[in-house]
């Protein structure tokens, strides 16, 4: 009997493995927070002993959901301005209010999200704000794994007072976060409607010179190409490409407004799709060809946004959007399958991430673990589970999340967020924002 740090007993372990496995009456070893064995229980019980023992009966076990694209903080501003276009919403609402924003309301917003995040399963995000640092401590100590980044802009923002400030910023953050294994960096252009030419070619090259992902909004609506086509000559995916911003470290968030030639340019270049099938309804910024890019190879993800636009990082109502959207777009029932929307939140939301160790539950993958309740009746009869999962879930079946081996929320308790106080800031950062908009107003 080997001993290990944790064992996990459950009815159902849906794998997300290469074979896409399901485990009935299964079971998983952790150690170090990583996972030693999964198999069936009886054969896990005979091999390991832990002190311990988590016996979890009628649940389903999966790996924790990765939001490929959203913007924690902007929980603050969840609901402050709705039914609005993409570019109203932005330069009339929301920038106004974000350029006010201080370290610890960001911290504070970025810890809600954190909060709404590890209560609905979701162990990874991809987090593009201002004064990132702050959520960075936000992150750190929620427990949550994070790829982030200072959002970059050819203006002042909360946290630099010019672009090579912004740039030096991605700097000191990498050499002030690197020792974390749960915090990543990466380099961030908001958008090719708010850089220049030489900021986004900057981005590259300190990208390249660092070993860093790049994460942008692109093609996120036809506005944006005609603007794009009128200041640079160009649409925005031939644009971007010709920066040679596009390549296997890029993921583009949106993707919407993509003739059939660009399609095919991402896949050849390799670059992610982070899709955003929530944002995009409410904003109105189109439907995403995301069967056209599934054919033709590119690695497409899921996504929430940031609270403001969708306005919940749930991303198992993302996936259910996800399916029915593109089934209703093509008219046609069979398209956006359940395991399709599956993989996109969580085995190519690890590939966009850069982290190859999460998104599926197997050996030596970290113990990225989220459990859902199965006596809730949406979750009853269980005829296959990665439907039930797409189609029927809602999130609150989930009972426990854990990542990297420790638990952070268990039968409605954090282990590492006070929730109570979070609550009361949450009140008062509300009145805060209401007052920027009414001063606005």
């Amino acid at each position: 009997m080997q001993p290990c740090d944790t064992l996990l007993f459950a009815e159902i372990i849906v794998t997300q493995n290469e074979s896409r496995s399901i485990i009935y009456n299964g079971g998983i070893a952790i150690s170090e927070s990583k996972i030693l064995c999964i198999d069936a229980a009886d054969v896990v019980r005979s091999q390991y002993t832990s002190k311990n023992t988590i016996e979890l009966g009628s649940s389903l076990l999966m790996p924790g959901l990765i939001n490929s694209h959203t913007h924690a903080a902007m929980t603050l501003l969840r609901g402050a301005a709705d039914d609005l276009p993409l570019m109203d919403w932005l330069n009339n609402h929301i920038f106004p209010v974000e350029q006010n924003l201080t370290a610890e309301q960001v911290e504070l917003g970025a810890l809600l999200a954190c909060a709404e995040m590890t209560r609905y399963g979701t162990t990874s995000f991809t987090d593009m704000y201002l004064i990132e640092d702050a959520t960075y401590k936000a992150v750190d100590q929620s427990g949550l794994r994070v790829l982030g980044g200072e959002a970059l802009f050819m203006f002042p923002s909360p946290a630099y007072k010019d672009f090579d400030a912004g740039i030096a910023l991605v700097r000191e953050l990498k050499a002030k976060w690197q020792s974390n294994p749960r915090i990543r960096q990466a380099v961030m252009p908001h958008a090719v409607y708010t850089t220049t030419p030489e900021i986004l070619t900057t981005c590259r090259d300190v990208a390249e010179e660092l070993n860093l992902p790049i994460h942008i909004h692109l093609a996120e609506t036809p506005t944006e190409t005609a603007a794009c086509i009128e200041s640079f000559g160009k649409r925005p995916v031939e644009y971007a490409h010709s920066l040679g911003l596009l390549g296997k470290r890029t993921t583009v968030a949106h993707a919407v407004d993509l003739t059939d030639d660009e399609i095919s340019l991402l896949a050849e270049t390799g670059t992610v799709v982070a899709h955003n099938p929530e944002s995009n309804m409410k904003l109105a910024s189109g439907m995403a060809p995301i069967e056209k890019m599934l054919a033709k190879g590119v690695t497409v993800t899921l996504g929430t946004d940031g609270a403001a636009s969708n306005n919940a990082l749930n991303m198992f109502t993302e996936m259910a959007s996800c399916a029915f959207l593109h089934k209703v777009q093509h008219i046609d029932p069979t398209v956006a399958s359940a395991q399709t929307v599956l993989d996109m939140a969580t085995r190519n939301g690890a590939c966009s991430m850069g982290q190859s160790d999460i998104g599926a539950l197997t050996v030596g993958n970290q113990a990225d673990i989220i459990a859902l309740d199965l006596t809730q009746p949406n979750m009853l009869p269980m005829h296959n589970p990665v439907s039930q999962l797409v189609y029927a879930t809602c999130g609150a079946e989930v009972h426990m999340t854990m990542v990297a081996g420790e638990i952070l929320y268990h039968d409605g308790r954090y282990t590492k967020i006070d929730y109570p106080a979070l609550i009361e800031s949450a009140k008062d950062v509300a009145k805060w924002v209401q007052k920027k908009i009414q001063k606005r107003s």
